[in-house]
């Protein structure tokens, strides 16, 4: 049985094919230029060659008829026919305060999302057309959306409630939602059998870090507070993204700049966060690089960075009283120890101490790896998120009937036999460039890297 998940962006469609009955990732793959002339199609099978396809996708639905091409091309292809996808699972943004779990895609659904797209004009929208269009090519299975902000349902009105005239919550649901709920629920489910915990004894700090970035606080295995708010802006400091500014700033720049509301949503969203202040960087890569060659610019969004999400671990430090784990994950997380080791800075007297040894050496996606102190009464854990597993889980059970919220479901992921073929494959060549990862893999893989090939692994 093959499942596919669909992450659709205004110019772009994320996918993975899953065979469920296996247990195994069969490909991964992007169109890019979607709407845009150049389109283009990269289709990375497991253990084949990889396929690249240039092609105009006016639409969405180009886009993933040219997915359902590439995913049973003779060469490169993963199914031998469409009628092998069983079901199909969907990333959306921004479920309001209407769903608190996944759903299985209805016409009723569909009208909430558009209801819902002024809370997220930026991404709903093109969820709702990725679906749509997934839904005219493969009409007979079954549709799930997964939304970014069900996760985050159990967050108290004490941490959803802003200071603002309560009509503007009423009338237009101005309230704290968050968002990357999928990754938070994979890490705190991993991170609870990481500690040997029962998930709903379990406190966590989780911080997503990668282009887009939240922290998210979890007390008892549910999420209490989070620094994405009414949209995915608020917060930390992101690729490309202001994080927390004073509310002022958008009516100041307006007078003295004489911009327009536009002007400067679109600048706080693309124009600002580690980009705003190297005035050319995103990749934290780049900007690590450059800094070591002296660009001050460079320095500074590091420092900006790292302070910014330092001080929101103390702060739910405080909110929470006991953390029983910090946790790292995204690709900035899982591997950058430079902010990693720059955001646990001076924190150990609230229990947070690092080890820079173990620390250094954890920059892999295949496998989870404690980079906390042996005496640090807190652990920390670098844990490769997985919310195409969680996509994927949430559809089959839809589709099955056997769907819950999370506190009343049980995923794979959250059970201490648990394993990823595909990373357990790749960990071997990971071990090979650094031995050293060997001391800090907390659950040490049972697979081998039989079968891999080298570009199937990152």
């Amino acid at each position: 049985m093959v499942i596919l998940t669909l992450n659709c962006g205004s110019s772009s469609v994320k996918y993975q094919v899953y065979d469920w009955t296996e247990r195994a990732v069969l490909a991964t793959g992007l169109v890019e230029r979607v709407t845009q002339p150049g389109s283009k199609l990269t289709h990375k099978p497991v253990g084949a060659l990889e396929l690249e396809k240039e092609q105009d996708c006016p639409s969405h639905q180009e886009a993933i008829n040219l997915i359902m091409e590439a995913v049973q091309d003779g060469d490169h292809g993963v199914i031998e026919s469409i009628d092998s996808v069983k079901a199909v699972g969907h990333r959306v943004v921004h479920g309001g305060e209407r769903f608190n779990k996944s759903v299985e895609v209805t016409d009723e659904s569909l009208a909430v999302f558009r209801e819902l797209q002024g809370l997220a004009p930026l991404h709903n929208p093109a969820n709702i057309m990725g679906i749509e269009a997934a839904r005219a090519v493969l009409p007979k299975v079954p549709h799930c959306a997964i939304m970014d902000t069900a996760w985050h349902q159990t967050m108290p009105a004490k941490a959803y409630t802003y200071a603002i005239p309560h009509e503007w919550y009423k009338q237009y649901g101005v309230r704290r939602y968050g968002f990357h709920g999928t990754s938070f629920l994979y890490t705190a489910k991993r991170a609870a059998v990481l500690l040997g915990k029962n998930p709903f004894e379990t406190n966590l700090i989780i911080a997503h870090i990668g282009n887009g970035a939240s922290i998210n606080a979890v007390e008892n295995g549910v999420s209490v507070d989070t620094s994405m708010g009414l949209t995915p802006l608020e917060g930390l400091v992101m690729g490309t993204r202001s994080g927390d500014i004073d509310p002022a700033i958008p009516f100041h720049m307006m007078n003295a700049a004489g911009m327009k509301p536009d002007e400067v949503e679109r600048a706080l969203n693309k124009q600002s966060g580690v980009l705003g202040i190297t005035k050319k960087y995103v990749d934290r890569r780049d900007i690590e690089q450059a800094a070591e060659n002296g660009d001050e610019l460079c320095k500074l969004a590091i420092e900006v960075e790292s302070y910014r999400l330092r001080k929101y671990i103390g702060a739910y430090a405080a909110a929470l009283g006991r953390v029983d784990a910090i946790v790292f994950t995204a690709g900035v997380g899982e591997r950058g120890p430079l902010t990693r080791g720059l955001a646990t800075e001076g924190l150990e007297r609230l229990g947070i101490k690092l080890d820079p040894a173990k620390n250094k050496a954890s920059r892999t996606v295949n496998a989870e790896t404690c980079i906390s102190a042996d005496d640090s009464p807190t652990k920390i854990f670098v844990i490769p998120t997985d919310e195409e597993l969680v996509m994927t889980e949430d559809t089959y059970a839809v589709m099955e009937g056997t769907y819950d919220v999370h506190t009343n479901f049980t995923y794979s992921f959250q059970l201490p036999e648990y394993t990823n073929k595909s990373r357990n494959a790749c960990i071997d060549q990971d071990l090979e460039k650094r031995p050293e990862l060997a001391n800090i893999i907390v659950n040490t893989p049972t697979g081998t890297t039989a079968g891999a090939a080298p570009e199937d692994c990152e």
